[in-house]
């Protein structure tokens, strides 16, 4: 059939605004491309995404518009503005930390550059109390809040409306009706799945619940890569809680797929109490735009308190890349053994070139792992990871005894390292997270005797396991190589 003279000219006409539009969106593309190569993480990042974007403009503009940020937009204004129209919070913790910094050798330099990087310092007089599951975990959590007298703060990533979940409900909701002033701060993705009717209950009995949304619906709404991974808990401004432990039943080893759940958790009473207090005021400023009045900073050494303490907060609105270079910091300070547990073995260049440095200067280096994993995708990616950091002194243990989600490490007989940072690209760059250091000989001997539990509950494996895997699964583990960046 012949087309019309009108059809041909519609279609004709058709096709040009196709043209039209393709050429505006190549136009778009090659613009972030040319953001890619200046701002890209690595120059392989540079160069993938510039080729995609040209190349495949359709497909790889959206990706990049999500994935491709390395910078969390607005986080830093609301800090700014914090520190202008509220600057005294800040300046307070500040001022309380500064009055019981600890008097330590600096090692060669290797603890200022901590606090240079965290922007507080060590301090002395705290209490450290270690937690290894989730039942001792939230039985410390539950009872601190049930003698709470003035407020309550509390931040997780994921927040389910289980067992737990409604438990803590009950005894928020308690306090509050009380008098107590709670404020719980989620993050909106990790917990997408919190009903509203659970939100409501908060807030009728006058709960401040809040999720930390880093797209702010339109401002910046490319931005939903980002999250918000910590896990904090204060209690009047004297005690606080960190680590890798979320709100659910499968954290206190119920799950039905992954039934034992290995994770550590820490409270720490003292000074360092008003860094994650801090923390926790900064994230509530970006979620709400409010400043919290009211909350107590004339902070006293502990009963107790032997401990050195710096509490590192980390994300991808510093300046630096904070979170990867305290973990290659502690790396290169080990001098006789470093002991980490990861649930993600997702390194980038600059851990992977510690760890082999560390490993053939004959320091002792372990990695724990999960057998069990709850992310296929960086599951496989952590075999071609173990295999090319594969070198002499560095073993590599899977945990065996149900999910090993912990995030620790130890470094020689002194150093330990306690929150909610994964080894992975998200935490290193992406994720709002938090760890507590510590210097402190009567820990670091606590964390070395829970490693060796968790090893004899392990079984070492080659570097290069993924050799006696089936074609299938070795394609699968490059694969989800090429995806690290993101996963």
């Amino acid at each position: 059939m012949e087309l019309t003279a009108t059809e041909l000219l519609t279609d004709r006409g058709l096709l040009g605004l196709l043209a039209i539009a393709y050429g505006v969106l190549e136009i778009f593309a090659i613009v972030a491309a040319v953001h890619a190569v200046f701002n890209a993480r690595s120059s392989q990042g540079s160069t993938a995404w510039a080729i995609a974007l040209v190349a495949a403009p359709m497909i790889a503009l959206p990706c990049y518009l999500v994935f491709g940020r390395n910078r969390f937009s607005g986080y830093v204004d609301a800090r700014r503005d914090a520190d202008s129209d509220h600057g005294w919070i800040a300046q307070k913790a500040r001022t309380v930390c500064d009055a019981f910094r600890s008097d330590l050798p600096d090692y060669g330099g290797r603890l200022s550059f901590l606090e240079r990087l965290a922007h507080l310092p060590f301090t002395y007089g705290n209490h450290l109390q270690l937690h290894i599951d989730g039942e001792s975990a939230f039985g410390a959590i539950f009872a601190a809040i049930t003698e709470a007298q003035s407020y309550v703060l509390l931040q997780f990533f994921i927040v389910r409306d289980d067992e737990l979940g409604r438990r803590l409900q009950d005894l928020l909701i308690e306090k509050s009706r009380a008098g107590v002033r709670v404020y719980f701060l989620f993050d909106q993705l990790g917990s997408r799945k919190l009903p509203g009717r659970v939100i409501r209950a908060y807030r009728a009995a006058g709960v401040e619940i809040e999720a930390f949304r880093s797209s702010k619906f339109f401002a910046n709404p490319m931005q939903v890569n980002f999250r918000n991974h910590r896990k904090i808990v204060v209690v009047d401004g004297d005690l606080a809680f960190v680590g890798g432990l979320n709100v659910g039943v499968e954290y206190l080893g119920r799950s039905e797929r992954y039934g034992a759940w290995r994770d550590t958790h820490v409270s720490v009473e003292g000074p360092s109490a008003d860094a994650l207090q801090l923390i926790f005021a900064e994230d509530w400023h970006w979620a709400t735009g409010e400043t919290i009045d009211g909350l107590e900073w004339e902070t006293r050494t502990a009963q107790d308190g032997n401990a050195d303490v710096l509490v590192l907060p980390s994300g991808p609105a510093d300046d630096y890349e904070s979170c990867n270079l305290m973990f290659v910091h502690a790396i290169h300070s080990a001098q006789h053994r470093f002991w980490i547990a990861s649930p993600y073995f997702v390194p980038n260049a600059e851990i992977i070139s510690a760890l082999q440095v560390a490993g053939l200067r004959g320091v002792d280096v372990r990695i724990l792992l999960p057998a069990n994993p709850d992310h296929l995708m960086v599951y496989l990616a952590s075999f071609y990871f173990m295999k090319i950091t594969g070198a002499k002194g560095i073993r590599f243990y899977r945990y065996t005894k149900g999910f090993m989600h912990q995030k620790a490490f130890l470094i020689d007989d002194f150093g330990v390292g306690i929150g909610t940072a994964n080894l992975d690209n998200r935490s290193f760059r992406l994720n709002f997270e938090a760890t507590l250091l510590s210097v402190n000989y009567e820990l670091a001997a606590k964390v070395k005797a829970m490693f060796e539990n968790d090893f004899a509950n392990s079984r070492q494996v080659e570097h290069d396991e993924i050799r006696e895997r089936n074609p299938l699964f070795k394609l699968g583990a490059a694969g989800a190589r090429l995806l690290s960046p993101i996963l």
